[in-house]
């Protein structure tokens, strides 16, 4: 089974943004899953917007790249797919009511995000972008 989802990679001061969700115990980089026929942008944009009440520039939208990993708890054929993009924004960050936390992560805390995001981790602390 494939989970296919986009996340926003978005990365202050050598940190990375990190969403926890209501009622779970792990944070995710943020974004979620299309709905319908949405494309990556779209899915994107509307995610952002629900998660972290901005609005993502659509002409800023820049293709990071896409990691595949297994789901902790899940059957073992289950893969998540996370394309990965960065985006300028409108508004202040804050967590809607889908998110109980937001915090921003260096790659001493990537244990705390699963294993899809760490893929994402492990290239940016490569690429020097991560602390």
């Amino acid at each position: 089974m494939l989970i296919d989802t986009v996340a926003w990679v978005r990365i202050e001061g050598g940190r990375i943004l990190c969403a926890r969700p209501r009622g779970k115990e792990i944070f995710y980089i943020p974004g979620g899953k299309r709905e319908g026929a949405e494309s990556d942008l779209e899915t994107l944009v509307r995610e952002i917007k629900e998660e972290l009440t901005v609005l993502l520039d659509p002409e800023t939208v820049a293709y990071v790249g896409t990691y595949e990993a297994g789901v902790p708890g899940l059957p073992e054929d289950t893969v998540v797919r996370m394309s990965c993009y960065t985006g300028e924004y409108r508004g202040t960050l804050a967590p809607s009511s889908e998110i109980d936390e937001m915090a921003w992560f260096s790659y001493a805390d990537r244990d705390l995000v699963p294993p899809v995001d760490q893929l994402l981790f492990d290239d940016l602390k490569a690429a020097c972008e991560l602390v």
